[in-house]
């Protein structure tokens, strides 16, 4: 870890991973949240709330898919409750 600035004036690997990671997060919380629809919401989307919450947190270049993912896993939770609404259970079949 380095604490003080290079001779060169160079940044260190870890810090230009800040954002890239931020929008790494921003695009999978869209992904998932886009999966989270069709297959295992109840899973899929509290983890891209989660990560749309970081990634926008952190500064991401990607503010549009952060917010689509954190507007998706939103969606699929809501999916989730009316389909558990209507069929009066906790889990369904198909």
């Amino acid at each position: 870890m380095q604490l003080t600035a290079s001779a060169t004036g160079r940044t260190s690997d870890t810090e230009r991973t800040g954002p890239r990671d931020a929008d790494g997060m921003a695009v999978a919380s869209f992904v998932l949240g886009l999966l989270g629809l069709l297959v295992l919401n109840i899973f899929l989307g509290p983890v891209a709330i989660v990560l749309a919450v970081v990634a926008l947190w952190r500064g991401t270049q990607r503010r549009g898919r952060a917010i689509l993912g954190l507007g998706l896993g939103i969606a699929d939770l809501a999916v989730l409750v009316t389909l558990m609404q209507l069929d009066h259970t906790v889990s369904w079949s198909f």
